[in-house]
């Protein structure tokens, strides 16, 4: 009607005497006074009863709050207030979580630590602790809502693509999720929490929307719930690391295709929001003075390094991208042997709590730190690891393996008196790549970032005590000596081998924000490029690896090459589709509603033809086709309940949308 409306003031020449969005105030105006007339005709025509109903003080105090929402809306808007909600409900979340999570971290060395007299004890405390918490974590997940288990990513990429995955948005899936997920990495386990958290954004956002009554509208219209969803992933990343701009990039890269840019202030803002509710939390609770970087760096910034250690930082990037395809292949053939050994699979699945008890208790065994745990730093938490590899002072200088520059517990961990400190890292690299690989097949929430971004941050911490062995006066540049950082090979490969893992050039950026510097941009970008290149030329991301293993359904990505996939739309598209025209009988009705299989009818304006029904014609073809029906029956139906039949109108060449008719 708007546009018959407007075509009317047109001109000649196909000029329009008035603006469009001028013309569209003005009958939107018109519109609610029309509507504000029929309302007040209702009021003055009710019952007695209900004019007594609403002098009711309870009716005042709903119309109030009414009006007070509707205001409260109209004035700062309805996306403001939720992001705001749910950039702040996320940090609350996060911080709390990392609090219980260092709570039990330390829970677990003080009880080691407090049976220094017995060694035997010590295993035992180092040992029943994290299976007790694996253990209760598996359970509750498996009992409340197994949909909770695993990372939550691969779910939301199918999510935000258009598919309905039933209870993954639940109330129950986050109570799971969150618990789970704490009892999880409170064990000390190999284990992340970035994924998981994406999913439980989502699930707030999804809860959000769905139990407030402010925010209705969002979860009733499923193009707005999809750009929530899109934010919440961003919410989840920004909270998790407290980077907010390479969570935003990070979401945009793992859980969609196609973006849409409206969705981009929505994700910057409340991943800002919640990155900076989070770091405040950490200074209100007296865990840092202000508010920084959760790793911060202190790299020099007037040559932080030099243009000879291109060649080096380049290779770091193609070995870690071998080293990702080789860590996503492996967590997918531990997957597929399982589940090939018929026996195995028919136990484990009877008894879901053995296998990630047995596999805690074997990860638990070789990390106690009397034992082989003394040869790779086991009794550091991955957070005490990173902040070491990330140190900017050399470990190895002139030849000595046992000199470091400072004493401090927790360089002091990867000093050991029998072997050198490459044989330290070389053993905590290949011990936690397959730990970790092991350990993320567990049955409980868990993510397998973190993990990798440890592994990474070793092995580029090797590459680096191996360039300052090799160069042990730095390198010369201009008569001027610069020693080697091999803290800046360990951020570098932080960012190169977990976006190999994730297909992720984001990853980049989350450095950045995760250390505080930019110094190392350069190579930083050139690692993580070359390792995301090898990467997607040997294996599918490890998300899209998960989506594989777990048969979700989505669709895959066509690739370069055009004969990829065989399959086209006419070898599975329905060719014999069942319509009905303007003047079909009630006989045509019920002979298309007995032989068709689909769930929806064409509606077409006659035999023969597929011309396209637009919005404002069809209630009148309805009328018509009604009328038709009518007439073959020769009677008036009238129902007590108006039926909704559903119907596709518009060309039958797949373009068609689908709407209901009233019959």
């Amino acid at each position: 009607c708007l546009n018959d409306g407007f075509a009317d003031k047109r001109a000649m020449y196909g000029r329009y005497t008035q603006e469009l969005g001028a013309y569209a105030k003005e009958e939107a105006a018109r519109l609610r006074e029309d509507g504000a007339l029929r309302r007040t005709t209702s009021v003055r025509g009710q019952a007695p009863e209900l004019m007594e109903y609403e002098k009711d003080p309870c009716a005042k105090c709903q119309v109030c709050t009414s009006w007070c929402r509707k205001f409260l809306i109209s004035r700062v808007g309805e996306d403001w207030i939720f992001l705001i909600l749910l950039g702040l409900l996320m940090a609350l979340v996060s911080w709390a979580m990392d609090y219980t999570i260092a709570f039990c971290q330390q829970a677990q060395k003080w009880m080691y630590g407090g049976l220094h007299n017995n060694i035997l004890l010590q295993y035992l405390a180092w040992v029943t602790y994290p299976v007790v918490l694996i253990t209760f974590s598996a359970g509750f997940t498996q009992i409340l809502a197994p949909q909770a288990v695993g990372s939550g990513i691969p779910e939301m990429k199918t999510i935000l693509r258009g598919v309905v995955l039933k209870e993954y948005l639940t109330f129950k899936t986050f109570v799971a999720k969150v618990i789970g997920l704490t009892c999880a990495l409170g064990s000390g386990m190999p284990l992340g929490k970035e994924g998981p958290f994406v999913h439980v954004a989502s699930l707030c956002a999804a809860l959000l929307s769905k139990f407030m009554a402010l925010f209705g509208g969002i979860y009733l219209n499923e193009l707005r719930n999809t750009e929530m969803l899109s934010a919440a992933c961003a919410v989840g990343v920004g909270c998790c690391f407290a980077a907010p701009i390479g969570g935003v990039l990070f979401s945009i890269e793992v859980t969609s295709t196609f973006f849409a840019v409206r969705n981009y202030w929505r994700g910057f803002f409340a991943a800002t929001f919640s990155a900076f509710i989070f770091r405040v939390l950490a200074v209100w609770n007296k865990d840092e003075e202000t508010i920084t970087a959760l790793f911060k760096t202190r790299f020099r910034l007037d040559f932080p390094f030099d243009l000879q250690e291109l060649p080096a930082f380049a290779v770091l990037g193609i070995a870690s991208g071998f080293g990702g395809a080789l860590f996503v292949y492996l967590n997918r053939i531990i997957v597929e042997s399982m589940r090939k050994q018929k026996t195995i699979n028919k136990f484990l699945l009877k008894k879901r709590l053995v296998y990630p008890a047995v596999v805690t208790l074997l990860v638990s065994t070789l990390t106690f730190p009397p034992g082989f745990g003394q040869f790779m730093a086991g009794q550091l938490t991955q957070h005490e690891s990173l902040v070491a590899l990330f140190d900017n002072q050399t470990w190895y200088k002139q030849g000595v393996a046992e000199e470091f520059v400072y004493s401090s517990e927790v360089p002091q961990a990867w000093k050991h008196p029998q072997v050198g400190v490459f044989i330290t890292l070389l053993l905590f690299i290949v011990m936690k790549f397959w730990m970790s690989a092991l350990a993320t097949t567990m049955p409980v929430p868990c993510g397998a970032f973190m993990p990798v971004f440890l592994i990474g941050a070793a092995f580029g911490r090797l590459v680096g005590e191996s360039m300052a062995a090799v160069f042990p006066d730095g390198i010369h540049a201009d008569s001027t000596v610069y020693p080697i950082v091999p803290g800046a090979y360990a951020v570098v490969g932080a960012a190169a081998l977990s976006g190999a893992v994730t297909h992720t050039v984001s990853t980049a950026v989350i450095v950045f924000e995760l250390t505080g510097q930019i110094s190392h941009i350069l190579p930083v970008m050139i690692a993580v490029i070359l390792a995301n290149a090898v990467a997607q030329s040997l294996q599918p991301s490890l998300y899209d690896s998960i989506i594989r293993i777990q048969k979700l359904p989505y669709l895959p990505e066509l690739g370069w090459g055009q004969e990829k996939y065989n399959i086209r739309v006419e070898d599975i598209m329905v060719r014999d589709v069942r319509y009905i025209t303007l003047s079909s009988s009630y006989r045509d009705l019920q002979e298309a509603l007995i032989t068709g299989q689909l769930k929806t009818l064409a509606l077409v304006e006659s035999k023969g033809e597929s011309y396209k029904i637009s919005d404002h014609q069809f209630p009148q073809c309805c009328e018509k086709l009604q009328r038709n029906l009518e007439q073959s029956l020769c009677v008036r139906v009238k129902a007590r309940k108006p039926y909704w039949m559903p119907v596709i109108f518009g060309p039958l060449d797949g373009t068609a949308s689908h709407t209901g008719m009233l019959l």
